[in-house]
């Protein structure tokens, strides 16, 4: 706490000032959290000094609040180029977040030092990593020289930087302390509760320790893994079963397996399924849940595996729709692949926002939805400095979609879909997507649509995740 209070006071982070009886007085409260290490061991004890919103109403002490996020499919992009072209990945601490906003009109606070008084602190294993994180943002930000670039990637007090001279690197991170407070903490190997393994030029990045918290906190350390995420042929409905007596604990529940889902792709469909069922949580939604944790645990061992590509990488995408798959509004879900080359980079499992009228309806949604993702990809790589190559290849396994894309003029199947969805034909004539055609079973996007069998469940799945050696020691794990 103390460090806390001199760090605020080192960097003018308010002015002293008398109190007036027409202000709004804010009061301030302190937040503590136990930072681990990926073998589980403390790092250190943190203390967060921040302000008490629960009084202030918006419109009135407010206009808006926000904070710059960055996608997922960012990270792993990064990581992959990282990866390519050799640059090293250097992490660092902060040890008092800087982000600061400038106020157009003044908020007054009370005196924090009054607050600074002797606490007993009762920290808990309870106040766990993955309930904060759907808290915390990112920040990308982006330096280029004539020679030198160099990437950063912040998480309120955690950083991740690559670049592609080591030397020039190093100087960034020496200027960066020279303004902050910060802990150099050598090589990438644990952030965000992702572990980071090099071995053998590739990367491995998997959440193994908070898995293994998910399977504790939840019980499940010693039960039977499951085979799959969900059982196949099963819809789970709003009406299924009676409705549990603490709906916070499912809200919760599924928060964390969201999160899970950074590195665990093949459980997608099986998180989104159970999630929306999240405002009126009933018994067969919980069993569900748990079956995905008990599949975690028989395939806590599953990474994902980034290797270098070429020079001139080439996007993979694979789309799919299950046409009117949701049992109570039968909505189609859409679900999609993405590779940078080998790497893959992004992948999504979501209900579609209207019905779909027909198999090729939802296809070509989903193919529009897909399309969107590689536009705004291709974007971002652009501006990394990475060379594509193009048309980029959009495989569908359904060939009425591949027709409307060539053809937007096939009236008979496409005057009932909005005209928005129509830009995936305008990308195709433009030649930077060309729309192709793959069998239903070398479909890998086939896993975000639907729950399937063992067998397919697991081919699907060895293509996009590895096993790698877990990183914590056996004796904790459980046998998970």
């Amino acid at each position: 706490m103390t460090e806390e209070i001199n760090a605020l006071l080192k960097n003018h982070t308010w002015s002293l000032v008398p109190s007036s009886p027409s202000q709004n007085l804010v009061g301030c409260k302190w937040v503590f959290r136990i930072k681990h290490h990926s073998d589980d061991f403390i790092e250190r004890y943190k203390a967060r000094l921040v302000a008490n919103g629960f009084h202030q109403r918006s419109g009135i002490n407010y206009i808006e609040t926000f904070n710059p996020i960055i996608k997922p499919t960012i990270i792993r992009t990064i990581l992959s180029l990282a990866i390519s072209c050799g640059w090293s990945l250097r992490q660092l601490d902060v040890k008092m977040p800087f982000s600061m906003g400038f106020f157009k009109k003044m908020s007054t606070c009370l005196n924090p030092m009054v607050s600074l008084i002797p606490l007993v602190l009762l920290m808990s294993a309870s106040f766990t990593k993955h309930s904060m994180a759907s808290k915390k943002h990112l920040v990308l930000g982006s330096i280029t020289s004539a020679s030198h670039t160099i990437f950063l990637l912040l998480y309120v007090d955690g950083i991740v930087v690559t670049g592609n001279d080591s030397t020039h690197l190093q100087q960034f991170i020496s200027l960066l302390g020279g303004h902050f407070d910060i802990k150099d903490l050598g090589p990438l190997n644990y952030f965000l509760g992702l572990q980071v393994l090099h071995k053998d030029g590739t990367l491995h990045i998997n959440q193994l320790k908070y898995a293994h918290d998910l399977l504790q906190k939840a019980n499940l350390l010693n039960s039977k893994p499951a085979s799959t995420p969900l059982v196949a042929k099963v819809l789970l409905s709003v009406f299924n079963g009676t409705l549990i007596s603490n709906p916070t604990e499912y809200c919760k529940l599924i928060g964390s397996l969201e999160y899970r889902t950074l590195t665990c792709p093949d459980i997608s469909f099986a998180v989104n399924t159970v999630a929306q069922f999240m405002s009126a949580p009933r018994t067969s939604h919980l069993v569900a849940a748990k079956r995905i944790l008990r599949y975690i645990k028989g395939t806590n061992d599953l990474s994902l595996t980034f290797t270098p590509q070429i020079a001139v990488a080439r996007l993979s995408v694979y789309s799919d729709a299950d046409w009117a798959g949701c049992l109570d509004s039968r909505r189609s879900t859409t679900g999609y692949v993405i590779t940078l080359g080998t790497n893959l980079t992004s992948w999504c499992s979501k209900k579609q926002p209207t019905i779909s009228c027909s198999s090729t309806e939802s296809e070509y949604r989903a193919l529009s939805y897909t399309c969107a993702e590689t536009t705004r990809l291709c974007s971002l790589l652009h501006k990394l400095g990475v060379h594509l190559w193009f048309p980029v290849q959009l495989f569908c396994d359904n060939l009425n979609t591949r027709y409307i894309a060539a053809n937007p003029v096939f009236h008979a199947r496409t005057c009932h879909i909005e005209l928005d969805y129509h830009f995936v034909c305008e990308k195709v004539a433009l030649r930077s997507h060309q729309v192709c055609f793959v069998p239903s079973v070398d479909q890998p996007a086939d896993l975000f649509t639907k729950a399937l069998h063992k067998p397919r469940h697991q081919h699907m799945s060895s293509k996009l995740v590895h096993p790698v050696t877990p990183s914590l020691r056996s004796g904790r794990m459980g046998g998970c």
